[in-house]
């Protein structure tokens, strides 16, 4: 089995993250991570500079993206384009299924709070009538920055319409890597091997040693 953070973005390639990759991979390597996803905003690293980063650093290193859409963010596997625009969702789907890759619908329910302050102000039934729903092929179930009651809301979508739930960190800083990972059923060598396992469902969301 192997746990690996879906969900991290690192300084040179968003803008909104302070965490150095070479940092990011001795941190991963303390917490015992089996594998991280570099999942930059509109952004895929290089698959040679990944290479020289993974380079006896005793863990894997996966590449992803985190692409904003019309419907919210969504992080895409086994697709490996640059696209700066603003995509629609079903713009997004059409070009992510041709190439055979995966798409999770990242932190679903952030912000679905009044004024940030208690429960979420819906029920379970209004949230699955997300839209973006319709287009993914599973749903970030625990990201390390939302609360335990947008993270629930989130799980309880996902076993109400019966779609998998992985998760991630969403770290931008040193601190917050692998608080969520994803739990793999089986060992995953490369990137073609993630996108299977992804499309096949062997994994689940599990809290990080954090």
């Amino acid at each position: 089995m192997m746990r690996i953070d879906l969900h991290i973005h690192t300084s040179p390639h968003s803008a909104c993250s302070y965490l150095d990759p070479l940092e990011l991979i001795q941190e991963a390597r303390r917490l015992r991570l089996a594998g991280i996803c570099l999942t930059e905003h509109q952004v895929i690293w290089k698959s040679a500079d990944v290479d020289m980063l993974a380079r006896e650093s005793g863990i894997k290193i996966f590449r992803g993206n985190e692409f904003t859409t019309n419907q919210g963010d969504i992080l895409v596997f086994g697709f490996y384009k640059d696209i700066k625009k603003l995509l629609t969702i079903q713009e997004l789907r059409e070009m992510v299924k041709s190439a055979g890759g995966f798409m999770i619908v990242a932190h679903p329910y952030r912000g679905f709070k009044t004024f940030g302050i208690g429960r979420l102000q819906m029920s379970v039934e209004q949230a699955c009538q997300r839209k973006v729903l319709n287009f993914i092929d599973a749903i970030e179930v625990g990201n390390g920055k939302l609360s335990a009651d947008e993270n629930d809301m989130a799980r309880k979508v996902a076993e109400k319409l019966d779609l998998p739930g992985t998760g991630g960190s969403d770290a931008h800083r040193i601190d917050e890597i692998g608080k969520w990972v994803t739990l793999f059923e089986n060992d995953i060598r490369n990137e073609l091997e993630l996108v299977q396992e992804l499309h096949a469902g062997r994994f689940t969301a599990v809290k990080g040693n954090r």
